[in-house]
């Protein structure tokens, strides 16, 4: 029995060894990166979460958007192409190794972006944000430095808060959508954000932690492989998914709550209305969690960020 230990660790540890060569060799074939291979690296898809906090964040300063529409349009290029992009080419050049497990055609792994220019294209992007980051005044750039920051604590060793199920997804969802939408309430109203629109920014950040965690799934075999302690690793798919709903949920039954003690019973039966098609969407994710997890995170995640926007609405009515 422990010879077959023994020889399943070799046989492992050999799999890992030919992989990393692969990697190596693969990323040293090319000396520029491929121009579509390198947009795919900073993965436009992901951009819409922060974009759209941030948006909700103008609607709920109360300040027509209109007036100061060239923050709004710097303020959304910035956390959408920018910090997000940036952080999805860190993430990328700091899971290569991972990803050739999981996703080989990835950019990096295939070596459509040899050597080191993933590397270099994450720290040209943190210094880009910084210098657009400037004129949004000192909210607008000590958050953006906050989420450069972020980025990198989650990808990077030593920190590397990927590697828990908790911090990770955690911290995404509050630099994903709790930050910028509070840039974008302080860029506009040129000071601090309301407590009102601070409270519900945190509620839909920690509620985006089950949405990172759902997202998880897809890399769940590489994880477990290269010792990332995702929830579906830790706990199992079916048990991470009902966790994953759990943390999406009950930010939203609180501000529901908020909602209706501000007298905002329309808004507030609008979001339980949306809170109770997510109800129907995971009830679906549960009859097989690890192969319906991307389809919630493409429905349920629609209907998620649809009650962020009504939520911003009502806030703008308080103002």
């Amino acid at each position: 029995m422990v010879a077959a230990r023994v020889k399943r660790l070799d046989t492992t540890q050999s799999v890992r060894h030919s992989l990393h060569m692969d990697v190596t060799s693969s990323i040293q074939s090319r000396r520029f990166p491929e121009p579509a291979a390198a947009l795919r690296l900073i993965k436009p898809i992901t951009w819409f979460p922060p974009m759209w906090a941030y948006l909700c964040g103008v609607i709920s300063s109360g300040v027509a958007p209109a007036e100061r529409w060239y923050l709004v349009l710097l303020g959304v290029v910035l956390a959408g192409p920018v910090v997000c992009g940036m952080s999805q080419a860190a993430n990328d050049w700091c899971d290569r190794h991972v990803d050739a497990i999981n996703e080989p055609g990835r950019p990096i792994p295939s070596g459509l972006v040899p050597g080191r220019w993933g590397l270099w294209i994450a720290l040209a992007m943190s210094l880009l944000a910084l210098l657009i980051a400037w004129p949004l005044g000192p909210w607008g750039f000590g958050a953006t430095v906050l989420a450069v920051l972020a980025a990198w604590a989650y990808s990077a060793e030593p920190v590397r808060l990927k590697r828990s199920g908790w911090w990770g997804p955690g911290l995404v969802g509050l630099s994903y959508e709790s930050l910028p939408w509070i840039t974008g309430a302080a860029v506009l109203s040129a000071g601090a954000p309301r407590i009102e629109v601070l409270a519900i920014a945190l509620l839909y950040g920690l509620g985006a932690h089950g949405i990172m965690t759902l997202n998880d799934f897809k890399a769940l075999e590489g994880d477990r492989q290269t010792g990332v302690n995702s929830l579906p690793v830790t706990l199992g798919p079916r048990r991470a998914a009902q966790v994953a709903c759990i943390m999406m949920s009950l930010p939203q039954m609180a501000v529901i709550a908020l909602l209706i003690g501000w007298n905002r019973p329309f808004h507030a039966m609008a979001v339980g209305a949306v809170l109770a098609a997510q109800f129907w969407a995971m009830r679906i994710m549960f009859r097989n969690p690890k192969a319906k997890a991307p389809w919630y995170n493409g429905t349920g995640v629609l209907l998620y960020v649809s009650g962020m926007m009504i939520t911003a609405f009502a806030l703008r009515g308080l103002s």
